[in-house]
């Protein structure tokens, strides 16, 4: 049953990370926070794993389907989340060690995505009003990379939202755009955790018996995704978007007031 589970977790969060840009780590990650099964950082690792394997496909299935994607804004993003995604697992690593409460760590990282998901919402929901930057160049695309990549591998998310809006706001990009460059940074950031986990403490530490059901899942999420990308409107793209955004949200305040009340 628990494999069923994991696998439906898996499969339902990628498809709606590939469809917005989010990656799936945004829900994967509170939604085993509240279930309890893993550790903190098993549960960053089975996330990382799992939203590697969709951005992947998608990606792969998007340029097969030769979408527009920026390279000059993706190449650089990418590479600043690798660097980005090595110090987010060492601050991860860090916390865990010195703190050793698990407890504690998992309102801290559900309190950070709070607080930068609700940033998020508010932004997409008024961007029309907000004017864009449109910046370009490498410095600042490595630099914003950096960030989103530290985002994605300490709160074991994929960073997704907040890869999206940034983007937009940087950039002055479409949101289905935006999303194409979200999930080639996620790829990169997964990629550099992962690489991180295996030259450190290896993964036989970690319980990853329910990873290969959640990679099946996130396969399969991540063509779906695709696919439905090409048939949603970029208003459509927003909406759903916004409404996920919501969803992490409320369980990210729950997992807080629930580690809160038993601690």
């Amino acid at each position: 049953m628990q494999y069923i589970l994991y696998f439906l977790i898996a499969i339902g969060a990628t498809t709606v990370g590939s469809l917005t840009g989010m990656g799936g780590g945004v829900i994967i990650k509170p939604l085993m926070d509240v279930m309890h099964h893993f550790d903190v950082e098993t549960i960053g690792v089975l996330s990382s794993i799992t939203v590697f394997s969709m951005s992947a496909v998608s990606i792969g299935k998007q340029m097969l389907a030769k979408a527009q994607i920026p390279f000059q804004i993706a190449i650089p993003l990418s590479l600043g989340s690798v660097v980005g995604g090595y110090i987010g697992q060492w601050m991860l690593s860090a916390i865990v060690s010195g703190v050793q409460a698990q407890g504690l760590v998992t309102v801290v990282q559900n309190g950070l995505l709070a607080v930068l998901i609700l940033c998020v919402y508010l932004y997409m929901k008024h961007k029309a009003n907000i004017r864009g930057l449109q910046l370009s160049g490498v410095p600042v695309s490595l630099a914003a990379g950096c960030f989103l990549g530290i985002c994605s591998s300490f709160l074991g998310i994929g960073g997704g939202p907040i890869n999206v809006a940034l983007i937009i706001y940087l950039y002055s990009v479409s949101t289905k755009m935006a999303t194409v460059c979200s999930l080639m940074t996620i790829l990169f950031a997964q990629i550099s955790k992962l690489v991180t986990v295996a030259l450190s403490t290896g993964f036989l530490v970690y319980d990853l018996s329910v990873a290969p059901v959640m990679v099946v899942g996130a396969i399969a999420g991540g063509f779906l995704g695709a696919s439905l990308s090409k048939r949603f409107s970029e208003a459509g793209v927003e909406r759903a978007f916004n409404c996920v955004q919501l969803l992490v949200l409320a369980i990210a305040l729950f997992n807080i007031a629930r580690n809160l009340i038993g601690g």
